[in-house]
């Protein structure tokens, strides 16, 4: 059995040591050469990576490699793992692969339809198309298409493994939909880089789709980070900036900003530390704090780390209060830390759960940090 992973990419990265992954410079046609094998030879879309994103390394891998028995596609930064959190080995996908007909990624579970969710961040013109063409095209599976659309589960990353026949007939079925919908719709050209990705976002479901009509036997496992995102870096060290400066308007016009551009920059394979989303609690804490009339959290605190320490142990004291497992050491920390009144009342409203459980929690936490412990004389 012979297995070739290819690891897509736009740029420089550390490679794996095992050879069983191989690198792929996806949109090579319209970039620097990165000293890569890219995907703009023999019969290629290399030059519509904008709108496919990693699926013209999909595509160029259906077109040209015939000489393994198995193929797979992962990212510079994204792998499937193992249980015990290792990337991969060859031996272990041979093992799993005697035993069923693809390995991709768990499944995401949405907390709205996935239509609903890709109406809110993308083109949903384009999601209907496909609908439509699918109906049109290939019937047997418009049924499915229209349940799991409104359902709220979907793949992600485009990551799976697979005989090179069956990766041959998903990647016939995938590009024969897309390339009629792309002929349907304006491809929104003026967009930016993020929300012209809409064959690489849609792909993602479809895959979904494809397996549950086929009926195929699926492993879903978890996927390792490799390092985190150049644009995640970025951002962080800009909010540190504007930590460093006391300017928690700053910051959040900095995080907004940055949100518009990429709706995906607080999900867990771009947040990868969390540091983002606790960036986020810290500005909105200082801005209820503002609107309160009281000196913000930037006064006490200024350093990035430090607030970043400071915040993960408030949640996690705030965890421990919900589930009733509070200790001593939580209810020291709420006293002897810098953290306002408001900073827990924030920590607890993030928290799901009713607005009456939030404000017990938050009752308990604060009688804790106020407690006047009373001395007895013998």
């Amino acid at each position: 059995m012979s297995i070739r992973i290819y690891t897509m990419t736009h740029k420089k990265f550390e490679t794996p040591p095992d050879a069983l992954y191989a690198p792929l410079h996806v949109g090579r046609a319209c970039a620097p050469d990165l000293g890569y094998p890219g995907d703009d030879t023999g019969d290629q879309i290399s030059a519509k990576n904008c709108y496919y994103s990693e699926l013209t390394g999909l595509y160029w891998i259906w077109k040209n490699v015939s000489d393994v028995d198995y193929v797979g596609t992962c990212h510079y930064r994204r792998y499937l793992i193992d249980g015990r959190g290792q990337i991969f080995t060859g031996a272990e996908y041979e093992a799993l692969l005697t035993r069923y007909d693809l390995i991709t990624t768990k499944r995401v579970r949405l907390n709205n339809s996935y239509r609903d969710g890709f109406a809110a961040n993308h083109n949903l013109r384009a999601l209907d198309m496909t609908g439509q063409v699918i109906r049109e095209k290939y019937p047997a599976y418009f049924p499915a298409f229209e349940r799991l659309v409104n359902g709220k589960e979907t793949y992600f990353g485009n990551m799976l493994v697979t005989s090179k026949p069956l990766f041959d007939s998903y990647a016939s079925w995938l590009f024969s939909i897309f390339f009629e919908v792309e002929k349907r719709i304006e491809l929104e050209t003026g967009e930016d880089a993020y929300h012209k990705r809409v064959f690489g976002f849609i792909s993602e479901f479809l895959l979904l789709v494809w397996v549950t009509v086929n009926g195929l036997h699926v492993f879903e496992c978890k996927v390792g980070m490799l390092g985190e995102k150049a644009e995640t870096r970025e951002l962080k060290q800009k909010l540190a900036g504007f930590f460093a400066d006391r300017d928690a308007d700053g910051a959040k016009r900095c995080f907004l900003t940055a949100l518009s551009l990429r709706p995906d920059v607080l999900m867990e394979a771009s947040d990868i530390t969390g540091e983002l989303r606790l960036s986020m609690q810290v500005i909105a804490t200082a801005g209820v704090e503002k609107s309160c009339g009281e000196p913000d959290i930037l006064t006490r605190e200024n350093d990035f780390q430090t607030l970043m320490n400071l915040f993960e142990g408030l949640n996690r004291v705030t965890r421990h209060y919900e589930s009733g497992e509070q200790t001593k050491e939580d209810i020291a920390f709420l006293r002897e830390k810098p953290l306002s009144d408001t900073a827990i009342r924030v920590a607890a409203a993030i928290l799901r759960g009713s607005e009456e459980d939030k404000a017990a929690l938050t009752d308990r936490m604060l009688a804790d940090k106020h407690r006047v412990e009373m001395k007895t004389s013998g």
